[in-house]
């Protein structure tokens, strides 16, 4: 059977689409496409062009007619009427999206580092020309977040939202605690399976999670907070023995997005964080991802699935295409709001934040060194809730020294970091984690 295209079409009315971008994900997209019962009927969706680079490559099951090296042709084909982007990073695809949207196409992109940083402008051109955005498959790969955020939870104010947002740091934490591997060997068992890119820095340093970030709190708290203002941490301090001590002390750790509304303002961040493991998000290992989203009347809310790979985004892109015929032919159209209902929140500065800390220090193993250490956190109105004393190196004269704080404010606990590193007695400060407090409750 020869697989459906513009040329085979029997529909008198159908819904062209055009796809910028045949690598892994672009592809698995046009397959899916070219299947005959992609909509279960409902519209007749057509593809009838494909950007690519190299138009001489041979691709699975698609088509050789379909493909064109020439942008325009995609943007600007007057049988289109969506145009789906899957090239990924931020230009050429920014311009892409832009200039489809001036063109009256409705778009359909999983590129979250263009809708993290260029997200309002986007939405405006769209709302300038008719026409909708939508980017489920920006977070969370198949997880319907975004759809759910934006439509089912309507009715609800959103006050946390925690998340697991991206599969390879997720994976990398996970392989550290399961076989007490080093962060580096981890790291290179994920590039050997696909899993980690060969420069990682987007993951490991956590700016694409920070990009998804973005986009939820844009939908969920109707505040447009671009990545820059967003605090960043990434994983690559993080030691096989964190792990360790921190399940000692009854947690694991996870490079934990959130967003969370507190008196002083809203509190973004994405950080590695110590997670009780009685919660549900301690649990979930390997490359899965898992949003947690907490509402007013709904109250506590998790989606769990696979964050990334090609199947997973696949499905959701091409629901989003299924969204924007729905808006092309009956008016219902896919989210695309720059801001919900509720009065976006103050965004407050990460020092005026309450948090508990695990902080890690390599200390002299000799009398009179817990006091001058407790001495440091007392000047910065620290309150000390327990400590331990863990590996001892003899030849070296060290021990490890673990200090679980109550809580403190953001500048106090980094003023006394910056005065432990200067204590004699410290040979190191070697991490200074915070701790995700689930039983806290948020006081509007």
């Amino acid at each position: 059977m020869r697989p459906r295209d513009v040329a085979t079409s029997t529909s008198n009315n159908p819904i062209g689409i055009g796809l910028l971008g045949a690598g892994e994900i672009g592809s698995e997209v046009a397959r899916v496409l070219l299947r005959n019962d992609v909509s279960q009927g409902t519209y007749d969706l057509v593809l009838r062009n494909i950007l690519v680079r190299n138009a001489n490559r041979t691709r699975d099951g698609i088509p050789a007619h379909l493909i064109t090296t020439d942008p325009e042709q995609v943007m600007t084909d007057p049988l289109s009427s969506v145009v789906i982007e899957a090239i990924g990073g931020e230009e050429p695809a920014r311009t892409y999206i832009a200039r489809s949207l001036a063109a009256g196409k409705h778009v359909v992109t999983a590129n979250k580092e263009a809708i993290a940083k260029h997200g309002d402008e986007l939405l405006r051109t769209a709302h300038e020309n008719a026409a909708t955005i939508a980017y489920e498959a920006s977070v969370g790969g198949g997880i319907p977040v975004l759809a759910v955020l934006s439509d089912s939870l309507n009715a609800n104010r959103i006050d946390v939202i925690r998340a697991i947002i991206n599969g390879t740091t997720n994976y990398i934490l996970s392989s550290m605690q399961e076989s007490e591997t080093s962060f580096a060997e981890a790291l290179g068992t994920a590039q050997s399976l696909g899993y980690a890119e060969s420069d990682p820095a987007s993951d490991i340093d956590a700016h694409d999670a920070v990009y998804k970030l973005s986009i939820l709190i844009r939908l969920g708290f109707g505040a447009s907070v671009r990545p820059h203002e967003i605090h960043r941490e990434g994983i690559a301090n993080i030691d096989a023995k964190d792990l360790r001590y921190a399940q000692d002390l009854g947690f694991t750790i996870k490079l934990l997005a959130i967003a969370r509304q507190e008196p002083e303002g809203l509190y973004c961040g994405v950080h590695p964080t110590l997670v009780p493991l009685d919660v549900p998000m301690a649990k979930v290992n390997g490359v899965f991802n898992a949003i947690e989203l907490n509402g007013d009347l709904i109250g506590p809310l998790w989606l769990q699935g696979r964050g990334a790979g090609a199947s997973p985004t696949a499905s959701a892109i091409i629901g989003d295409v299924i969204r924007a015929a729905g808006f092309i032919r009956n008016g219902r159209g896919p989210y695309g709001k720059l801001q919900s209902r509720r009065v976006p929140p103050v965004i407050a500065a990460m020092d005026d934040f309450c948090v508990r800390y695990y902080v890690r220090l390599t200390v002299l193993d000799r009398p009179g060194v817990l006091a001058e250490i407790a001495g440091v956190f007392g000047d910065a109105e620290i309150s000390i809730a327990s400590v331990l004393q863990k590996d001892s190196d003899d030849r070296r004269g060290t021990a490890d020294l673990v200090i679980m704080t109550h809580p403190a404010r953001e500048a106090n606990m980094q003023t006394a970091a910056k005065r432990l590193r200067k204590l004699e007695v410290v040979a190191s400060l070697e991490n200074l984690i915070r701790v995700e407090d689930y039983g806290q409750r948020i006081a509007f």
